[in-house]
């Protein structure tokens, strides 16, 4: 057994045995207002406000200290609590102003590429323009070439009439004779 157990046992048996004192006192001759009974009630008066008291000087330090501590490392970790929400606070509003910026910037981002996208939509329907405007440039060549090879067609087609209905007008049956006989003497001489 430990010796605060011993002495916990003993203080409570001389409680018992001095609270009861008063009562044997007031049985005997002089009854309570004798001397006896006034020093029983003394000691009675002492053990009923000293040993709490006496506890009580002994264990409240121990205990107020230990509920200091208590308090005071509650304390600390509530700053370190606050501090940590203090200091995510400021990482959530450098994240917010962060992403205020990031979609400044993918703003201007995207506003650049449109323009630059534009610029190449632009460039591509400059190209096809000029590649239609070939195109048709090509198409009018070959149909102005078609044209006039038509047009040469038809223009001989009327030469070949024209002279056709010229000779036949200017070439009678004796025209004809003089011509085929002069052909005839032609081959004649180059024969010879």
């Amino acid at each position: 057994m430990s010796r605060g157990a011993r002495l916990f046992r003993a203080a409570v048996f001389s409680i018992l045995f001095l609270t009861a004192a008063p009562l044997l006192a007031a049985e005997g001759e002089g009854g309570i207002f004798s001397p006896l009974g006034w020093l029983l009630r003394w000691i009675n008066t002492l053990i009923l406000f000293g040993v709490p008291t006496y506890l009580l000087w002994k264990r409240a330090p121990a205990f107020f200290r230990s509920r200091a501590e208590r308090i005071a490392e509650s304390i600390g970790q509530s700053a370190r609590a606050r501090e940590e929400a203090e200091k995510r606070q400021r990482e959530a509003e450098q994240k917010l102003a962060s992403l205020d910026q990031e979609a400044a910037e993918l703003r201007a981002a995207a506003g650049k590429e449109g323009a630059a996208e534009g610029e190449r939509i632009r460039a591509l329907a400059r190209e096809e323009a000029a590649r239609v405007e070939r195109a048709a440039q090509a198409e009018i060549e070959a149909a102005e070439r078609a044209a006039r090879l038509e047009l040469k067609a038809i223009a001989a087609r009327l030469a070949v009439a024209s002279a056709e209905s010229l000779i036949r007008k200017q070439l009678t049956p004796d025209r004809d004779a003089v011509l085929f006989r002069a052909f005839v003497d032609g081959l004649r001489r180059s024969a010879n």
